[in-house]
């Protein structure tokens, strides 16, 4: 196995998950900082050290994006920020930095084909005029809107 660049904490190489003991968790029900009922961001940075003691080196994190929440999650709304019920995209940036000084990798549960209505991806291709502008959203489904 081959070594690459040296990055900060962390040695890098492309066959990293052949090793990798990986820990999936769903943000929300994992730890709750403000004693809301929800697990956040901030109560997972908390959690860290405790994570890190299991022996793992990986999180896999379940969708955490904005969602009206009719599918756990499953249907994002934004791949770009994350629900406000989990914190803020501050609160996801300052756990990737501290996971990732305990030499902690983190990978997402990336559902690119699920989308919720309320997408405004999803609204821009559902108000399209022709069928090829929709088929562009909505190709390989086996429904027409």
């Amino acid at each position: 196995m081959s070594m690459t660049k040296k990055a900060p904490n962390q040695i890098r190489y492309p066959l990293w998950y052949k090793d990798a003991i990986i820990y999936e968790l769903h943000v929300k029900a994992f730890c709750d900082s403000n004693e809301d009922g929800i697990g956040d961001f901030k109560g997972l940075i908390t959690k860290l050290d405790y994570l890190k003691n299991l022996g793992i080196n990986t999180v896999w994190l379940l969708p955490f994006y904005p969602s009206p929440m009719k599918d756990d999650g499953y249907d994002i709304a934004g791949y770009c920020n994350v629900h406000p019920c989990y914190g803020t995209l501050g609160d996801c940036k300052e756990f990737l930095k501290q996971a990732h000084q305990r030499n902690i990798r983190v990978i997402t549960e990336l559902v690119l084909n699920h989308t919720s209505e309320t997408s405004d991806v999803f609204l821009k291709y559902l108000r399209a005029k022709t069928w090829s502008s929709r088929e562009y959203f909505f190709a390989g489904s086996i429904w027409r809107v």
